[in-house]
């Protein structure tokens, strides 16, 4: 992945999503100590909140693309990282987030944050119906990371086995594509 005395670098990343793809990333355990000695982790919302790195071997992106921010998100993760998986049913088929993809995106955004709200926004906070501070804009769709940006593996499972996830990064880091369908499939 990068230069042969160097270790990998590694990011994470999750766009539209509940984070229970990086809660089985982290179920890996033990495993997580070894993995630490085989790469460098560069950047991860787990462990901080710092800028994503100007150039990674490999990204680990979890969720859906729902917002401008994570269009935005994912246009630059592929541009800086040599090697995209999507990780979890959100990322691989849009999942849970794309549910919305029935409803009208002002009343989905009425429902949610007037409505629901204890605090719903002031009239002055509101354009067009829609609240502005604070909240990115959706996207007309919610859609999987495969149809903004080339993804390289595929990590279904909702959330995938933390053996899944393992064995993809193993399979990576040596240098070959993961036959995923070995060690999981949608919906586990």
């Amino acid at each position: 992945m990068s230069e042969s005395n160097k270790k990998p670098t590694v990011a994470t990343v999750w766009l539209d999503g509940c984070s229970g793809c990086h809660m089985s990333l982290l179920d890996l355990d033990e495993r997580l100590i070894t993995l630490a000695g085989l790469v460098d982790v560069l950047h991860s919302p787990v462990v901080d909140d710092k800028n994503f790195p100007a150039r990674v071997d490999l990204t680990l992106v979890e969720g859906a693309v729902s917002s401008e921010e994570d269009y935005r998100k994912a246009r630059m993760i592929r541009s800086r990282s040599a090697c995209v998986l999507s990780l979890g049913d959100c990322a691989v088929t849009g999942n849970v987030p794309a549910m919305r993809n029935c409803f009208d995106r002002e009343a989905l955004f009425e429902r949610a944050y007037v409505e629901n709200a204890s605090h719903p926004p002031e009239p002055q906070q509101r354009r067009m119906g829609l609240p502005v501070f604070g909240v990115p804009p959706l996207r007309p769709k919610a859609v999987p990371l495969h149809q903004v940006i080339k993804v390289d593996v595929y990590v279904p499972g909702c959330p995938p086995p933390a053996d899944a996830i393992w064995f993809a990064l193993c399979e990576i880091l040596a240098g070959r594509t993961p036959s995923i369908t070995e060690v999981t499939r949608f919906g586990l």
